[in-house]
């Protein structure tokens, strides 16, 4: 067992087992309090929401509160291990809500692989939350569940492998574009992998602005070219015209290569054919589809993003869940839509241009950052995160009319926000 293994699993087993717990909001020190907290004083609170269901959101912790949902089928980068074995990963989900956006989380790992049952399980704990996040759900079935959970829960359904990565992704690519001085409309973008964070992040930069035509698909058969056989219907409306029918093939003069592949599918000579200062975000993990040693090794106008931590450009889904969430919650929206996506995105974009203040600095050892190749996207343990994509979101989720609870005084909001978050960054 190597150090790395020996520390990690002594932080999940140290003291009380695992990462998260629950706490009470309330005191339960007397007799009162116990009459007031459970019976008679709970059928007060009962009586009201069945009056009244909105209710619940103010005498329940329902408008504070998201499932994290697995089955197992698609754990991070090990594949399918069960949902009992996808805990962890779920668990490390609750903290992440609560250190960045102060959301309480139940993790709920379901063991049942059926779509349609494990879609019956959770439509039916629906009631007991504000929002759902679904994670490591294998595809193509992540897309049906997804779809079908939106259609029968009347709050956000978010499957995060797909839409988190999109969004970060995207925010990235609107920055990087900009430094290389390109447009977005004459981009040719290439991606390797086709599951569900390749098509999301795929829509998700078509309406940011690339164009159908400019972008193709791989897959681990090669280029998604219209007509192919056996096609899988969800790649249908990815499907290129390109004569390409292999990845060394797509990527010759591409200004944009997105990987949410394997490891070492990129080659250096691939990196070579691509068109002057490529984009690479290579996010793989552990170990992306091309090293970031190996691509600055290879050019020295490239731009290269990935998943880790320890170099520049981690695009990571750790920017989006928790404050998508939180804006999402905040205005009691009852889905979250394609321009909530969106918003979030750009206001990620717009923050990474600002000068980074010092706190931040400090929280990475005091390392200097300023827009460029090597920042383009905010950083986790930046506190003004919350405020710029929380409020966009909630912005956007007014404008499409999803909101229930529409924010009028935003100064207002942002100042709830500082305040709400003011522990956690002291």
């Amino acid at each position: 067992m190597d150090s790395f293994e020996e520390k990690a699993l002594s932080y999940h087993s140290s003291g009380k087992p695992g990462k998260v717990t629950v706490v009470p909001s309330k005191p339960c020190k007397s007799a009162e309090d116990l009459s007031l907290a459970y019976t008679p004083g709970v059928a007060k609170a009962v009586l009201k929401i069945a009056d009244n269901p909105q209710d619940a959101y103010r005498y329940t912790s329902k408008g504070n509160l998201v499932a994290v949902i697995s089955n197992g089928t698609a754990i991070l980068g090990l594949g399918n291990r069960g949902a009992l074995a996808s805990k962890p990963v779920m668990e490390g989900k609750g903290v992440l809500f609560k250190r960045f956006a102060d959301i309480d989380v139940f993790d709920l790992e379901i063991d049942e692989k059926d779509p349609d049952k494990f879609i019956d399980i959770v439509a039916s704990l629906s009631p007991t939350f504000g929002g759902i996040n679904l994670e490591d759900i294998k595809g193509p079935e992540c897309f049906y569940i997804e779809t079908e959970l939106k259609k029968r829960c009347p709050i956000p359904v978010f499957h995060d492998d797909q839409h988190g990565t999109a969004i970060i992704a995207s925010a990235a690519l609107l920055n990087a574009a900009e430094i290389v001085g390109k447009k977005l409309e004459d981009m040719k973008v290439v991606f390797s992998g086709a599951g569900a964070a390749g098509c999301s992040c795929a829509r998700m930069f078509l309406k940011m602005g690339v164009r159908k035509e400019n972008l193709v698909m791989t897959d681990i058969d090669g280029v998604i070219y219209k007509g192919r056989p056996n096609m899988n219907p969800v790649h249908e409306e990815l499907a290129t015209a390109s004569p390409a029918r292999t990845l060394r093939e797509a990527i010759v003069g591409a200004d944009m290569f997105m990987g949410v592949s394997a490891t070492g599918l990129l080659k250096p000579d691939m990196l070579l054919s691509m068109a002057k200062d490529p984009i690479v975000f290579a996010m793989a993990n552990p170990d992306p589809e091309i090293t970031y040693e190996e691509a600055m090794a290879t050019r020295d106008d490239v731009i290269m993003g990935t998943g880790r931590s320890d170099y520049p450009n981690q695009i990571n889904n750790i920017l989006g869940f928790p404050f998508i969430f939180r804006g999402a919650l905040d205005v009691r929206a009852t889905e979250i839509t394609e321009n909530m996506k969106a918003a979030a995105a750009r206001a990620l974009a717009s923050l990474a241009k600002e000068p980074v203040p010092e706190e931040v600095k400090k929280a990475y050892g005091g390392k200097e950052f300023s827009f460029g190749r090597d920042y383009i996207v905010p950083k986790p343990f930046d506190p003004r995160v919350i405020e710029r994509e929380a409020v966009a979101v909630a912005r956007a989720a007014v404008e499409d009319g999803v909101a229930q609870e529409p924010i009028t005084d935003w100064d207002g909001y942002v100042m709830e926000l500082r305040e709400r978050m003011k522990s956690y960054w002291e």
